[in-house]
This record gives C-alpha cells, structure tokens and sequence, in this order.
C-alpha cells in the first residue's frame, strides 16, 4: 500500500484512550489511501485507571503511560506535538499551538477534559489539576520526591469529594504513610461520595477514615496560597500540595467550533458523530445525547471499535452504502475503586465486594489493558521473491530497514573517493576549501567584497510529519552556513511529494512551505524558489547561502584550543530505535526539540571560534577528524564530558545502531580509544546537530557560560593536542 496515492486526511484530535484504540486497530488494518495523523500536547498519554496506584506507589511512570508516538509508528500515522485550539469547519482545518493548520477529510475529539478551577483565586499559580493526567503526575512525582527528602511538609488538599477525590486521597495518604506530621484533607461543596448508594458510600467513608483523611463535607475554598488553603468561611488548612479533582470541565475552544454543544460537551449521536458529521467526538469531552451517562473510562474503551468502523466507512468508497455501527453504553457498569494501598472496592447492580482480591483483579484489568496497546510488533521486513540478484539476499535478509534522515547517507569513505577527482575547471571567484562545510564564492570588483557560502541538504524523510520534517531540515540545512561564520542569506527548497491527491498536494505544501518560511524569516533568509516532484517517499532539501567578511574554516584548530559541542549527541540511535518501535516517546520527543533548535545565536556568540564545523552525517568522530586533517593536528576527547541525548547510551548499549554506523566507524580510521557502547556514539549520525568549535583556552569557560544561557546544552569536551610523529593526526578519547 505505500505505492498507493494518499486521497484522504483523517485526524485524531487528542491521545484519549479511545484514539489509542483505533491508532491500534489501524495499525492491524489501515485503510489504503488513508492519511492518519494524531495531534496530542506531549509524546504520551497517561492511563486514568492506574493513576490513583501510581501516586500510591504501586506503579511506575512507565506503568502508567501510553506512548503516542509508538501507537502512531504502529499504525503508520504521524503524531504531531502540539495542542488543538479551534477547527475551522468551513476550509476544514484544525488550528494547533505553534505551527501551520492541519488539513482534514474526517476528524474525531478525544481529549478529555480538565480539572482546572480557573474561578478559584490563586489556583492557577498554586493548585494542580487532576486532569490532563501527564501534568499532575510530573507534579506528584516532584512534591512526593521533595516530601521524602525532607525539603518540604507532607500536607495535602483535594478538592472534589467524588470518586476520583476520594481515590486520590486515599493514594496520596498511603504513598506517605508514615511520614511525620502528614495531613491529607478531602474538601467538597456538597456530601463526600453522594453519587453512591448508602451502603457502597458507607464502606468507601470507612475506607477513607481508615487511610487518615480527614473529610471536610459542605465546604468551599476560597483562595489557594503557596503553603495554605483558606476556605469561604475565612478558616485555613496548612497545604503545600493542593490537588483540584472537582468541577471537570469542558476545554472552551470547543464552543468556538459552532458544533452542537450540551454544557460545554460535544453532542453526538450512536454513531458517535456530532453536529457535523465529518467530525467525531468521543471519551469524556463527548455528550451521548441518546444515553447521557457519568464520565468514565469504561465508555470510552467500548466506543474504540464503533468509532473505528465508522472512520473507515466514511472514509472509504463505500460510504452510504453500509450501515455504520451504533453505540449504546450498557446502563450499569463494574466501579473498581482503590483504596489506597493494595485493595479495592468492586461495585455494580447493588454488589459490593472489597479487599485484596478486588485490588489482584483491578490489577490484573489495568495491565492487561496496557499490554495491549504496548505489545506492539514492528514492520516485517519485505518478503523476497524465490530468485533474486546476485547479493540481494545478503543486503536485504536479517538487516533492518534503512534509516531516513542522516543515517540514510552515503558513508564518508566513500564520498572521500569520489570527490577526490579534481574539476576540469578551475574558476578564480571559487576559493577551494577541502572539507569544509560550505562552498565559498567571491564577487564584485577584484573579489574585495563580502564573501558568500553556499551549501546543499537533502534529507529522506524520518517523521511522517512534513511540518517538523520542513523544520529540522532547514535547520540541518542552515548549519553549513553558520559553522563558516556566515550569516544567513537565501535558501532554495527542493521538495519530493509520496503520491498525493490534488487536495493533499496542496496541503501538504502549504503546511511545508510555512514550516520553512518560519525558520528562514527568523534568521534574517528568504526563500527565493525551488522545485517539487512525485516521488516514492517524502523527502526534503535546501540549498541555502549566506554572508561573511571572513569564513570560519575546517583549517584554523590550533594546539591547546578547547573544544566545545553546543548540542547533545544521539539522534541516529534514537531514530533507529524508533524506526524499530524500541523507542521510548519522551526521548523521542527531546530528540526532535534538539533537532528544531537554531543553531544561530551559538553561532553568533562562536564567532570568533578557530576552526568550526556542524555536527551531521559524519558523527562527532568524523567531523572532528575533519577539523584535525585540515589543520594537521590531533584531538583528545573526554567521553564524559559528551553531552547525550536522554535515551541513547542505553540503546546503544542495548546494540541498537544506525545503518550507517559501520561506514561512519570506517572513514575515522584515525580514532584511538575505547570500543564500547559509548564510544559507537560517537560515530552516530547527527541530523541537525550542534556546532563543534575549536576556541582559545582562555575565553572557553565564558562561552560555555553564554551558550548554556541562550538554552543550549552546550559542554567543552577536549581539546586539541599535537600531532605525534609516529601517528600523525589521531583521535584520542578517554573516560
């Protein structure tokens, strides 16, 4: 099916647990010619069945959440990072914080609702909403870690009596159990727990006393302090963490879409459709107008398969033509409630049961839960005819798939080869420059005016997403030009399309020509032109100049000069091992931040660097060993010192590495040092990497200083040494 034209655009507005769902019921059957994109704020979703364990204690973060964008690589969608503020129905665009509308054929809603009480002076600076889930679990995590250290008290407020008040009351209690002076206060307006019947409301009461939280019943808040809540009464509660899991609400933005609302919520049907019926709402921020029911998780799991056929029946050839599914909630379902530490309450038609089994139950449930949407296989390799070419087997069989962006070049060793072969032509406005990142091209009268780089990258698409793509490629482009000390100038874009729909070509370049115009504009360039062509697979390129009175050069690396690296290393690995789904989502994310990150202001503040170069294809190794051939020196690394991205030590440990790995290894044949894990990062391809400058010894702590200030994470690595005689130009590296 990747050869097959893509005709339609379906989007999945949030990471709720039903759009993680049928991410997965894709994955096993995607629907040809279907692009499938899912928009949530951050790389994962937090799972809200096994919060309340979590802040007891008995999960881990990991436990709790569900990788977004594993789920996308799984179902062949792309997963863009950003939150949805508006859909514009009319031109039918989704509207997302910090880039380009998204075109859509068919959307669907899932994403939740929020615990923030913005009415409650004081809770925007001090509260904490139970939901989005992600938010309050890093600030559990933080104020648990801070507790336990003794560095701040263990006194706690929830606001909210329902059920999950209650549950997260009694989590927070047990999570600190033993902790002096610890207080855990439940506040509601109303009755604790009136949604129960007597007898169920009675045991969790009981439950609550037991886990020493006092319950304040019929009570208000007022204002919310640092340290303190005061109630509407004028009396205060010493609180230092104060928890809001009251008044779930609606986000506003989706009375602003014109759809059919109920209370804040979206209206839908049993098809699970709204007001506009290319446009699906479902979980918590959905009203099911034929069957009104409480918010809880059971119902969002069992519209998944509904909403999934009906996606696809509306976006087929064959819509009209077949019936679409209907939902219908059952009328009572199974309440397992924590208790706190490992036993939980069960709760359905009047029978009640409670103790440690209900917990080894709800466990169970929980877990089985995830393990289905985290047991994910990856890609099968392609399936090869009976008779093939001399050596395909050998390229093909065993090996994994090709990395895309710089671990999908051609190796150094190679490229060496090539361009050894001198020009026929020699022209005197072309200063030949060995090596170096950029061609340099002189104008005007005797060549005395500034001087213009030029340089070419084109990249084969790693993220499905163009935008972020458009954006790191411009920035891997634009890192030629300020390694030479140059000043941005103009770019020209070549763009290679996968086969589109007229429609889907047009919005796809739109979204990829804003993308760059962005990052240029910023940094002073214009886009004068370019071309685009139909291609087998998205790729990406620009060619891009600037202007310098004298460039930078691979050439000027002097003995004692500090070496400085202005980004982390270990994109190829994190690339790879997201290719192979064996990723986690949060390091892919820092990943792609540290590949859009402009490279511009520690270019500006390296200008007076003696020799400097970007860190790409080549890896660190390589593009050291650049700077010493061209300037006939050596080079001593201190691999502590090397700054990582999150994740990729313990990948590479774990073997896993970039196809371009071995020839990366092969064209630094000067390297002289451990052969480890660590070590192989340094031959990892970098796409959009930092800048490596070779400064005086005197001024390179001051550099430091000013880089780590503008936001990069910046470190001085080594340092440059004499060649030995013996040897000539070596790279050494050391603990």
């Amino acid at each position: 099916m990747q050869d097959l034209p893509l005709t339609r655009d379906l989007v999945l507005i949030g990471g709720g647990h039903t759009h993680a769902l049928v991410l997965k019921r894709w994955g096993m059957k995607p629907l040809a010619g279907v692009r499938v994109t899912v928009i949530n704020p951050g790389p994962v979703a937090a799972y809200s069945g096994m919060l309340p364990g979590f802040v007891a204690g008995h999960y881990t973060r990991t436990d709790l959440e569900l990788d977004i964008l594993r789920l996308a690589r799984f179902a062949g969608a792309r997963a863009v990072l950003g939150r949805a503020t508006g859909i514009d129905r009319k031109r039918k665009l989704i509207h997302v914080e910090g880039r380009p509308p998204i075109h859509y054929d068919v959307a669907s809603i899932d994403i939740g609702i929020t615990s923030a009480m913005p009415d409650l002076e004081g809770f925007s600076e001090h509260g904490i909403p139970a939901k989005p889930l992600e938010r309050f679990a890093t600030q559990w995590d933080s104020y648990r870690a801070l507790v336990r250290a003794g560095e701040t008290p263990p006194h706690m407020c929830v606001i909210g009596g329902g059920v999950a008040g209650a549950e997260l009351a009694m989590a927070m209690a047990h999570a600190l159990k033993g902790t002096e002076g610890l207080s855990v206060t439940l506040i509601d307006r109303g009755e604790i727990l009136e949604e129960f019947r007597a007898p169920t409301r009675r045991a969790l009461l009981n439950a609550l006393n037991d886990a020493g939280v006092t319950l304040l019943p019929n009570t208000a808040a007022g204002k919310i302090e640092a340290d303190n809540l005061t109630l509407t009464d004028g009396s205060t509660i010493q609180s230092h963490f104060t928890l809001g899991a009251a008044g779930a609400r609606p986000y506003d933005w989706l009375e602003e879409t014109d759809l059919t609302i109920v209370q804040g919520y979206v209206r839908v049907g049993p098809t699970l459709q709204s007001s506009d019926p290319t446009i699906f709402a479902v979980g918590d921020c959905a009203h099911l107008a034929h069957a009104p029911r409480p918010k809880a998780g059971v119902f969002a799991v069992r519209e998944a398969p509904v909403l999934f056929d009906n996606l696809r029946i509306l976006l087929s050839e064959q819509r009209g033509k077949i019936k679409k599914s209907l939902y219908h909630p059952q009328k009572d379902y199974l309440k397992l409630i924590s208790l706190g530490g490992k036993a939980a309450l069960a709760d359905k038609n009047g029978l009640r049961l409670k103790g440690a089994a209900m917990w080894r139950w709800k466990d169970s449930i929980d877990r089985k839960f995830m393990a289905g949407l985290k047991d994910l296989k990856p890609m099968r390799p392609p399936v090869l005819p009976d008779v093939v070419a001399a050596g395909l087997r050998d390229e093909v069989e065993g090996k994994k798939p090709m990395c895309g962006a710089c671990g999908a070049k051609v190796g150094g060793d190679v490229l060496s080869r090539v361009l050894r072969e001198e020009t026929e032509t020699e022209r005197t406005d072309v200063i030949r420059l060995a090596g170096d990142d950029a061609a340099v091209l002189t104008h005007g009268e005797a060549y005395g005016g500034p001087r213009q780089v030029i340089s070419v990258d084109h990249l084969r698409s790693f993220i499905p997403d163009p935008v972020l793509m458009t954006r790191i490629t411009a920035i891997h482009a634009l890192g030629d030009v300020w390694s030479m000390g140059a000043a941005p100038q103009s770019a020209l874009a070549t763009v290679t399309l996968p086969r589109l729909s007229p429609p889907l070509q047009e919005a796809w370049l739109s979204e990829i020509m804003s993308a760059a115009r962005a990052v240029f504009a910023a940094e002073g360039a214009e886009i004068i032109g370019g071309h685009t062509s139909m291609g087998a697979e998205f790729s990406i390129g620009f060619t891009v100049t600037g202007l310098t009175d004298a460039p930078i050069t691979l050439s000027g690396a002097k003995v004692g000069d500090q070496i400085i690296l202005t980004k982390p290393i270990g994109t190829g690995v994190l690339l790879a091992a997201e290719m192979a789904m064996q990723a986690n989502g949060r390091d892919v994310a820092t990943a792609y931040a540290s590949m859009a990150q402009s490279s511009g202001e520690a270019a500006r503040i390296l200008s007076g660097a003696h020799a400097m170069t970007d860190v790409t294809g080549f890896g660190l190794a390589g593009h050291l060993l650049g700077i010493c051939r061209a300037s006939g020196v050596s080079a001593t690394l201190t691999l502590s010192r090397i700054p990582l991205l999150d994740g990729a030590l313990a990948l590479s440990q774990a073997g896993v590495a970039s196809t371009i790995l071995p020839a990366n290894r092969a064209y630094a044949a000067e390297y002289d040092g451990p052969n480890d894990a660590m070590a192989d990062l340094l031959f990892d391809p970098q796409t959009a990497g930092g800048l490596l400058a070779c400064v005086g010894n005197g001024g390179a702590e001051n550099l430091i200083k000013k880089l780590n200030k503008a936001g990069y994470n910046a470190a001085i690595i080594g340092e440059i040494t004499e060649p030995t005689s013996e040897d000539g130009v070596v790279l050494k590296a050391r603990p």
